[in-house]
């Protein structure tokens, strides 16, 4: 598909990674070899992210959906699983609700928020987005190259900055720096990017870091609002960006919740 950039390796039933906003497939790198030998991963690079060219027909939910439902045909995959973090959480309930997956996996997923909480969230990536694109490649470099500089790059994503190679640090801050879906997409999240639907008839698990900084993690009577049988999991030890933070704990709900789908 000329306008999604993904990478596909493993085997098994298909699942589908959808990264964050400002994020790019490469997100979900720690996690991979867990997941490969049990299914067919295909990371992607949404639009305006990473690899992946702008957009042309917007940043929004409904956008996204047809998106994917495009790749998916183009593809050959039947109703897939789908994962997502952040912004990728929220598209993948929105996947779920418009039929297009077999089960969804969200972590920490945007877009069931209150409205302090998603201002909270909107600022701290406003200036994040701001200082990575201000901030010299030299200069990076630098500061990632110590812990205390990788803490102050990333604290706010990752409960555990300091476990991410400096390299892999700086070519993230980079992209981030760089996206140009980034502006537009948290624009539309501030005009209301939320999710209101459900996910009533496929397996659903919804997983929150302990340690997330930058989404609260709503009521869990909000969360049942989604889907009622929703497998609700806390994940110790990790921040927003789980997958980083801890491989094989989040391997493992990624697995659990993409497995007895039918």
């Amino acid at each position: 598909m000329d306008d999604v950039v993904y990478s596909r390796a493993g085997r098994g039933e298909p699942l589908v990674l959808v990264h964050g906003i400002g994020h790019r497939r490469q997100a979900w790198d720690a996690v991979l070899p867990l997941l490969t030998p049990h299914r067919d991963v295909i990371a992607i690079d949404l639009p305006g992210f990473g690899e992946s060219p702008e957009s042309k027909t917007g940043y929004g939910v409904e956008s996204a959906v047809a998106m994917f439902e495009k790749f998916c045909a183009e593809l050959g995959l039947a109703r897939p699983h789908v994962a997502g973090n952040s912004l990728g959480g929220l598209l993948s309930l929105a996947f779920g609700e418009a039929g297009l997956v077999r089960s969804v996996t969200a972590l920490s997923p945007a877009g069931i928020w209150t409205r302090p909480g998603a201002l909270w969230a909107f600022a701290m990536l406003a200036v994040h987005r701001e200082l990575a694109e201000r901030m010299p490649e030299p200069l990076v470099r630098r500061v990632a190259a110590t812990t205390a500089g990788r803490i102050a790059l990333a604290g706010m994503i990752f409960a555990k900055p300091w476990l991410i190679p400096p390299d892999k640090l700086v070519s993230d801050a980079l992209a981030f720096g760089a996206a140009p879906g980034f502006h537009p997409t948290l624009a539309q999240a501030r005009d209301g990017f939320s999710f209101h639907g459900s996910v009533p008839d496929i397996p659903v698990t919804i997983a929150w870091g302990r340690h997330d900084r930058l989404l609260a993690r709503p009521k869990a009577a909000d969360l049942r609002r989604i889907a009622p049988r929703a497998e609700l999991v806390a994940l110790p030890g990790c921040g927003h960006t789980p997958m980083s933070d801890d491989p094989a704990l989040v391997a493992r709900v990624l697995l659990e919740g993409s497995a007895n789908s039918g």
